[in-house]
């Protein structure tokens, strides 16, 4: 079983080889500039280990491992729109560094690689793989438009933010792994085992984020602290919070997150009191631990010896215990 790092590494070099240029520019230059920017890649890495515990050919995952990455940075580029968000891992995001129509276009055609990728795997298993990636986007579309849908209403509930995070973020991680096992020619049994895997080791890594948005070390973390409060996110930590306050504590932390606020470091501060006065930080890592804890449970069924999920088990811990 190859480690994070080593897939980490062949993962990078092979998608430098890959050519993402064409005409007109305008168009493709986004997509290069985006796929620079570097980022975490553990979703590729997960479509190729979960190839790698039932066949050590990896470079059969490529493709795949490809697709998933090109699939993610199509979301990103289109979440920066919607978010009005101007920089992305320290640069400007597309849509600013050019104009938004090219971002669409170019986040449109990034989707439609994907596919070009996705489809590169043997007759027998590409309709499953294509049935997963297929439903996988329309899930992280539909979790996307829960999200905003979320921003205007203020009754969404804790079990709600779940079924949106699962949609939004979780999913990926499932399919990213499911396909990889696909590759490796998996019983059915153990790609099921693998994609609940995924899913709740994704609802971990996205709480995990909730986090570190208002508890996390700035100078780790690489970007300031807050920002979801500042920006009004209705994530599990609010949430839970609204769920434990007493009827003066919510109308505060609803005032917070509904009224203009002069400043918003004071903003941060009010808001991250009541959290941590309600002990909804703690309740944060506990729900964590109970997501990485469910995801042992399918690791643990997955009928391959005890040595190949290793790496795995490890690469599920530093995505729930991270500090950036």
């Amino acid at each position: 079983m190859y480690s994070q790092k080593e897939l980490s590494a062949y993962f990078e070099e092979e998608l430098t080889k890959q050519h993402f240029g064409g005409f007109p520019s305008q168009l493709y230059e986004p997509i290069e500039y985006t796929l620079k920017l570097g980022g975490k890649r553990i979703r590729p890495v997960l479509t190729l280990m979960g190839c790698c515990l039932f066949n050590n050919n990896i470079s059969k995952a490529l493709p795949q491992a490809i697709a998933i990455e090109l699939f993610h940075n199509f979301t990103l580029i289109h979440d920066d729109i919607m978010d009005n968000a101007p920089v992305r891992r320290g640069k400007k995001t597309v849509f600013k560094k050019w104009n938004q129509n090219t971002a669409i276009l170019s986040g449109d055609t990034l989707f439609a690689k994907a596919y070009q990728y996705a489809q590169m795997a043997d007759k027998e298993i590409l309709g499953d793989v294509l049935s997963v990636f297929s439903q996988t986007a329309i899930e992280v579309c539909e979790g996307q438009q829960l999200d905003l849908e979320f921003e205007s209403r203020n009754d969404v509930t804790v079990a709600e933010y779940i079924e949106m995070i699962r949609l939004k973020t979780g999913v990926l991680f499932a399919s990213s792994i499911k396909i990889g096992s696909y590759i490796g020619n998996a019983p059915k049994e153990d790609t099921e085992n693998l994609y609940n895997f995924g899913t709740a080791i994704g609802l971990g890594f996205q709480l995990e984020d909730d986090l570190l948005d208002t508890y996390g070390d700035t100078t780790v973390f690489g970007k300031k602290t807050g920002g979801d409060i500042v920006t009004n996110k209705k994530t599990y930590l609010y949430l839970k919070a609204l769920e434990k306050a007493d009827n003066k504590t919510r109308e505060q932390l609803i005032e917070l997150y509904t009224k203009p606020q002069q400043d918003d470091g004071q903003k941060i501060q009010k808001a991250k009191g009541i959290f941590s006065d309600l002990g909804v930080d703690k309740d944060t890592t506990l729900l964590i631990d109970k997501y990485f804890n469910d995801s042992m449970h399918f690791l643990n069924k997955v009928n391959i010896n005890q040595e190949k999920k290793k790496e795995l088990r490890m690469v599920a811990e530093r995505m729930v215990n991270r500090v950036k």
